[in-house]
C-alpha cells in the first residue's frame, strides 16, 4: 500500500475528486481510503508516485509520500 498526505482538503466533495483522480492513475488496483481529517490518501498497486501526486496536484491539493 502506498500512502500519500494530502493538504487542501476540506469537505466530502473534495475527498470525492481525489479519490477519482487517483482511481484514474494506470497502476493504482484500490483507493483503499481518502480521509481529509488524516489529510491522507491510501492506494494500493504499484503506481508511479509521480504520476500520483500530479493527479492530487491537477485537483487542486498537495500531495507529499508518506515514508
Amino acid at each position: 500500500m502506498i500512502t500519500l498526505k494530502v493538504t487542501g482538503m476540506t469537505c466530502g466533495h473534495c475527498e470525492a475528486a481525489v479519490k477519482k483522480a487517483l482511481g484514474a492513475v494506470p497502476g493504482v488496483e484500490r483507493v483503499v481510503s481518502v480521509d481529509r481529517n488524516k489529510q491522507e490518501a491510501v492506494v494500493e498497486g504499484a503506481p508511479d508516485m509521480a504520476a500520483l501526486i500530479a493527479a492530487i496536484t491537477e485537483e487542486g491539493y498537495q500531495a507529499q509520500p508518506v515514508s
